[in-house]
């Protein structure tokens, strides 16, 4: 039977895990630890295990759940818990704890970070020499077309001249050029219209290359197939294409994913960056020009958050403090240095610590801050950084794309960008290789940004081709 301290007054949580001696004081539990979350519309599964102490009395009543931001709370009595009313578009980490008879104990570290989006509907436009538009033909579009009729697409990639789309049943599904095996399909043939990749229900996204791509599935492992001619497949080995899903390595915290050209860079849960694949431009951030076939770290800190890869040579990644690092080939400004000098290391771009997210195109760059601005800089030869000007001069340090503060979303294309506002609209600029713009026009060129259409319902807008553009619209 339990032998009790004499003691006035109340118990605290310190108190009750200060007086814990053999197992018979009051105590709370310790803190879970935590697994992965994953988001869905408006919701997220996180899963957790239980702690190793579960204070006394032992048994434990319920775990809790809270977002940040938002504080946003679900309990229940096991894991995983799914916690919903989270806004669709907002960047959720989430911490766990245990409560018993005596009391709650401490949080859980941090999950990785999620953002839960809308389902929604598929529109390709651009060239289709391959089927990329999804429409079950080769005719080109200057104008957005919803591929299929589905509204239930979460997740959305573009390649050279393919697409990959998973769905809300964790389904993926291809279309377009698969000469290298780069459709997954265990063949080379193109398809117009999406097939899906197996039978496999436990894709969460997906990020293509030119001819191959990556993907992380809901257990957090991670798997490529495609083109492999510089180690992009992560498979300690070059040339040997697979033209179907293979695992790279058996870590199963993987979280965030951009690949581009045959290079890629990776963002684990606790916050390291690695990456693997061609390295000519010193892309991979290792200090050298020495391509690698297998995820390789980038230093050694913990604090990455958001990453992207440009199209010809350039790593972009932002740290969890806001600042903006970058890497890679830099001869017409890209690297937003305020010169021309390639670095084959992350350096860091000015000292703000504003920066929110980032992206690569050839020959340039381009940014959103946290006040909702966006900013870009580099090579502007087809108009590409927004500036309006009437002079196509390279310009190596960020500028302020207009005097908007109500950019969400970007992503740069070869030598266009695309980029969401907060009201859901979507706008190009750039380049316009026979109708990539969106605009109803075939090269016709926009040195500032130009809205697709009319409507304010755009949710997400991935890294395509130059020829070929994707973006999901949600219902």
């Amino acid at each position: 039977m339990p032998q009790w301290k004499q003691f006035s007054g109340n118990w605290t949580v310190t108190q009750q895990v200060q007086a814990k001696g053999a197992g018979t004081w009051p105590a709370v539990p310790g803190a879970p630890t935590i697994g992965t979350a994953t988001g869905g519309n408006a919701q997220a599964s996180v899963a957790f295990t239980a702690p190793a102490d579960t204070g006394y009395p032992a048994t434990i009543n319920q775990y809790t759940v809270t977002s940040s931001p938002g504080s946003i709370t679900a309990s229940g009595s096991a894991s995983p818990i799914i916690v919903t009313g989270l806004t669709n578009g907002t960047e959720y980490t989430f911490t766990v704890t245990a409560t018993n008879d005596t009391g709650t104990g401490p949080a859980s570290a941090a999950s990785n970070a999620v953002t839960p989006i809308l389902s929604g509907e598929i529109y390709n436009w651009g060239i289709n020499t391959s089927g990329e538009l999804g429409q079950n033909d080769l005719i080109a579009r200057s104008s957005p077309v919803q591929v299929g009729a589905l509204t239930t697409w979460t997740s959305i990639t573009g390649g050279l001249a393919f697409n990959f789309a998973v769905k809300s049943d964790n389904t993926a599904w291809g279309w377009g050029q698969g000469a290298l095996g780069n459709l997954g399909q265990n063949n080379n043939l193109n398809y117009s219209s999406p097939v899906q990749l197996g039978s496999l229900t436990n894709w969460e996204k997906v990020s293509s290359g030119d001819y191959f791509s990556v993907a992380i599935k809901t257990d957090g492992t991670l798997w490529a197939w495609g083109r492999n001619n510089s180690g992009e497949l992560g498979q300690n080995l070059v040339t040997t294409t697979k033209s179907s899903p293979v695992q790279i390595g058996s870590d199963t915290d993987w979280y965030k994913i951009a690949t581009s050209n045959a290079s890629c860079l990776a963002i684990k849960t606790d916050g390291t960056l690695w990456t693997w694949g061609t390295n000519n431009q010193g892309q991979l951030g290792v200090g050298n020009t020495i391509s690698i076939s297998s995820p390789t770290q980038v230093g050694t800190l913990t604090e990455w958050a958001e990453v992207n890869v440009g199209k010809l040579g350039m790593g972009l990644a932002v740290k969890t403090d806001g600042t903006l690092w970058i890497w890679g080939s830099n001869s017409q400004g890209q690297l937003g240095l305020g010169n021309t000098i390639s670095c084959s290391s992350p350096v860091q771009v000015g000292a703000l610590t504003t920066w929110l997210k980032p992206s690569g195109g050839a020959y340039f760059s381009g940014a959103i801050k946290t006040d909702g601005t966006l900013w870009t800089w580099g090579n502007n030869q087809n108009g590409e950084l927004g500036q309006n000007l009437s002079t196509l001069t390279k310009i190596s340090s960020p500028v302020q794309v207009g005097s908007d503060t109500n950019w969400s979303d970007l992503q740069a294309s070869f030598y266009q960008l695309s980029a969401l506002r907060t009201d859901g609209t979507l706008w190009t600029w750039g380049q316009d290789i026979d109708g990539t713009l969106g605009h109803n026009t075939r090269n016709v060129d926009n040195s500032s940004p130009v809205q697709v259409g009319s409507l304010t319902t755009w949710v997400q807008i991935p890294s395509g081709s130059h020829t070929m553009r994707i973006a999901l619209k949600g219902t």
